[in-house]
């Protein structure tokens, strides 16, 4: 009783690219005679579903419906916002500080200039 000791490598499931995808789509669409479509298909490995679904969406649109979908979690508008707003209290208050700056400036040349007699510009003398 010999029995089958051989392992069989788990299967993987198989991913088209959109180019691939397109190719098929236009040899599916040139395929006019009978039979021609099952043998495309059996030569390539794919299913009649698939076609159909690649078909419709080509339909809805190529960008959309034959792109693959990211996995995973998807970007938080929530925390984009929350740093946006930081970035932006951020650069208000270092730009709060640079107008301190430049209005202790202005007032030291304004008292320079007062004590050394010189008329500012702008300055109307009552």
């Amino acid at each position: 009783m010999a029995g089958n000791s051989e392992v069989v490598a788990k299967a993987s499931r198989r991913r088209f690219t959109v180019d691939y995808k397109l190719k098929i789509l236009d040899q599916a669409d040139a395929c006019h005679q009978t039979g021609e479509l099952g043998a495309l298909l059996r030569r390539e490995g794919l299913y009649s579903s698939s076609l159909a679904l690649w078909r419709s969406q080509r339909q809805q649109g190529i960008l959309t419906g034959l792109t693959p979908k990211t996995r995973g979690r998807k970007p938080n508008q929530q925390s984009q916002l929350v740093a946006d707003n930081e970035q932006l209290k951020r650069q208000n208050q270092k730009l709060s500080k640079r107008l301190q700056q430049a209005e202790i400036i202005i007032e030291f040349q304004k008292k320079l200039a007062e004590a050394l007699g010189i008329p500012l510009k702008g300055e109307s003398n009552e």
